[in-house]
């Protein structure tokens, strides 16, 4: 990009006795401020200017070149954008146009910058510095969306992964929750079948008898009725032999 900032001189140099504290005598003495490169005095100075005289173009198109120089672009391009727009002179409303997109420009404002430099053309065609940094306007203003357009993409693709990291963290959590919840009826299950074998138990009092402890106790009565059957028969027998004496009356 090509800065070159034109600088108003006044047209008419009145002696300064004559004009005392006028806006044309702080534009002169801001001039020579300028041009000695003490732009933080001459910015003071044309100001003054401009408060006496609000019109004065010469005042407010130095004031600024006077505010870039400070890399102050911001206020730079309002006095620019001031002064095209009530500029009678199409030079200088050419060059405050110009003046306004380099402003622009050192901002980053490429679009606004591009239409800036239009305007010069259109009141000057033969600026050459002003087609120059249209196109240079338009080339940085098609990698700054290109540059735009990768951001996008790449914020895109890190949202998509942490899009994607957050549902495979939803599904462990929620496996993990079906695993805890199984893991949990299981043992519900096993407290209940334990449950359930203690009270059958309660309910039962002594455990059952084998098939094989039954049989050995029912034999066991078996044979204890049998010698009781034995000794009542001997009994009998042993009665039915008793005599009884009689006596002989």
């Amino acid at each position: 990009m090509k800065v070159i900032l034109t600088f108003l001189l006044m047209l008419v140099v009145l002696p300064f006795s004559l004009l005392g504290q006028t806006d044309k005598t702080l534009t002169r003495r801001g001039n020579k401020q300028y041009k000695e490169g003490n732009f933080s005095e001459a910015e003071v100075t044309y100001k003054k200017a401009l408060e006496l005289n609000p019109m004065n173009e010469t005042a407010g198109y130095n004031l600024g070149n006077t505010l870039y120089n400070q890399k102050n672009y911001t206020e730079a391009g309002t006095n620019f954008s001031h002064i095209a727009e009530m500029s009678k002179n199409s030079a200088t409303e050419s060059k405050a146009w110009y003046n306004l997109g380099n402003s622009l420009m050192s901002e980053k404002k490429f679009e606004e910058s591009i239409g800036a430099y239009k305007k010069a053309l259109k009141l000057d065609p033969d600026d050459e510095d002003a087609r120059y940094n249209l196109a240079f306007a338009r080339q940085m203003l098609q990698q700054q969306q290109q540059n735009q357009q990768n951001q996008q993409n790449k914020q895109d693709q890190q949202d998509k992964k942490d899009q994607q990291k957050d549902q495979q963290k939803d599904q462990q959590d929620k496996q993990q929750q079906q695993d805890q919840q199984k893991q949990q009826d299981q043992q519900n299950q096993q407290d209940q079948e334990q449950q359930n074998q203690d009270q059958q138990k309660k309910q039962q009092g002594q455990p059952k008898l084998s098939k094989e402890e039954a049989e050995r106790m029912l034999q066991a009565l078996n044979n204890e009725e049998k010698k009781t059957l034995e000794k009542l028969n001997e009994e009998k027998v042993s009665g039915a032999s008793v005599k009884v004496s009689e006596k002989d009356w």
